[in-house]
């Protein structure tokens, strides 16, 4: 089944536009290769049209998104809004038109400083994060051991794909 997907990038750091490679369609190929790897939901698997929208900003955006819907004052790298998790998404998905995934919001100062620490590139980090962000839109989760094997192992597979080395074996890597 031919699936098509829009993805809505804003960029609302001006940073973003002098990282070095394009933010907007890095983040397409990553959120597609995760698409196109992951298990689709069931209540979704018979939709043919997908959104996801993704902000890239700063740590003072991010902090008080995480401060606000997760109660951590604090920035942090990534952060996922799943349609999912409402309880109208078994109504939403049975609506014409295209099924909004959620929303994702990457911040530039966590992920240059976590990219330094873990001696990776700041691509293959955005990169990685996207893909991870993009799993959690499809309720993949990592809250509990089993769990994160298998989105961890997704993740792999799909940065493999992408041409990116496993980033938990980094030096410095510690999960949020």
């Amino acid at each position: 089944m031919k699936r098509s997907l829009d993805i809505d990038v804003t960029i609302d750091h001006d940073l973003w536009k002098k990282i070095g490679f394009k933010a907007d369609a890095t983040a397409r190929k990553a959120i597609e290769a995760a698409l196109v790897s992951a298990d689709l939901p069931q209540i979704i698997r018979k939709k043919t049209s997908f959104e996801i929208s993704v902000l890239l900003t700063g740590d003072t955006q991010i902090r008080a998104l995480n401060r606000d819907f997760r109660k951590k004052d604090k920035p942090t790298n990534v952060l996922s809004f799943a349609s999912l998790d409402a309880s109208d998404s078994k109504m939403a998905a049975s609506l014409p038109g295209p099924f909004h995934l959620g929303d994702i919001v990457l911040a530039l100062d966590t992920l240059e400083r976590e990219a330094l620490e873990q001696d990776k590139s700041l691509k293959d980090h955005f990169i990685h994060l996207t893909v991870h962000g993009t799993l959690h839109l499809l309720g993949y989760d990592h809250m509990q051991p089993e769990e994160a094997k298998v989105m961890e192992s997704l993740e792999v597979a799909v940065l493999k794909s992408l041409g990116i080395e496993n980033p938990y074996n980094s030096p410095g890597f510690m999960p949020e």
